[in-house]
């Protein structure tokens, strides 16, 4: 079995997907479509940036979405399709559009909207992210505990075994670090984000999104996609409405998707868009796990023929 996989926010950067769009139709008609939703040329701040433009939330979440489903278009034209798909926060989106459950056009406006709705939600307040390396998840959550006695700081991201990123209140995350090194960990790492992404600081961008979630006419999903906050195979619209809404401002639970995954017969796993890091933490959680991916010509070729020398095994 084969499942595409989906980046998050942070794997963007300036000239993301312009080789795809010089190259194959498919993918220019993609940013094409692409700028005529947003009303303004998402593609050219794909491929030219400049930086601050495309790290703004607002921006950065339409524009990754766009890029992994040019590059989703150019796999499919080659013959290509998943069994099962699922993706990181954001990701979550375009796996959604991969299995059918909602278009292009109903996906962009959506995740701008959602960027500006999680963005703003933190306004004003000091905030911060940090991946703690190499305490199990018990006690990356008593840590969290602990220094919550005056503000907020929980997990936010289960990436893989040994990498658990946490998030709230500058103060409470900084704390949490100082506990965290004393509880063992082997590093911490503070992240360059602007927000406190999945705790329960992003409950107002929740709020702020239900309506427009109820809005949108989603179907049924033709291949199963894994929740971020279940961890479960969904299909059914009112399941997937819900997992959206509760995903804003709940932990991300990457490492038991990819379990799931696994242990429903996933041997291949094909990583779609910009960068290359889901292809990591699948790695770290599945061992043995075969890990592709497309985001430029060099990639796409490499995966499909390794995809062609599997199939001549078989």
């Amino acid at each position: 079995m084969i499942a595409f996989v989906f980046p998050g926010q942070g794997a963007q950067y300036a000239g993301m997907g312009r080789e795809l769009a010089q190259l194959y139709p498919e993918a220019a008609e993609v940013y094409a479509r692409a700028d005529r939703t947003v009303g303004f040329p998402l593609s050219a701040m794909c491929w030219e940036g400049p930086d601050e433009l495309l790290r703004q939330t607002e921006n950065t979440q339409p524009a990754i979405l766009a890029t992994s489903c040019a590059a989703l278009a150019v796999l499919t034209g080659r013959g290509l399709s998943s069994d099962i798909t699922a993706g990181l926060s954001l990701g979550e989106y375009t796996a959604l559009v991969a299995a059918g459950a909602m278009t292009l056009e109903d996906a962009l406006p959506l995740v701008r909207s959602r960027g500006r709705f999680m963005q703003e939600a933190a306004a004003g307040r000091l905030t911060a992210m940090a991946a703690i390396l190499g305490l199990e998840p018990d006690v990356v959550r008593d840590v969290c505990r602990a220094a919550s006695t005056q503000w907020v700081v929980e997990p936010s991201n289960y990436n893989s075994p040994g990498q658990i990123v946490i998030a709230g209140d500058e103060a409470a995350v900084q704390d949490a670090i100082a506990r965290a090194k004393g509880a063992g960990a082997k590093r911490v790492v503070l992240l360059p984000v602007s927000a406190p992404f999945h705790t329960s600081l992003m409950r107002p961008a929740a709020e702020r999104l239900t309506p427009l979630l109820e809005r949108l006419a989603l179907r049924d999903a033709d291949i199963p996609v894994v929740s971020n906050v279940t961890a479960r195979a969904v299909r059914d619209p009112r399941e997937i409405r819900d997992a959206l809404l509760a995903q804003v401002a709940s932990p991300v639970r990457w490492d038991d998707s990819v379990r799931t995954m696994a242990g429903l017969g996933v041997r291949t796993f094909i990583e779609v868009g910009p960068g290359s890091s889901l292809s990591g933490l699948i790695r770290k959680t599945i061992s043995g796990a075969k890990t592709l991916r497309v985001e430029d010509r060099a990639t796409l070729e490499e995966t499909l023929t390794q995809l062609a020398v599997e199939s001549r095994r078989a």
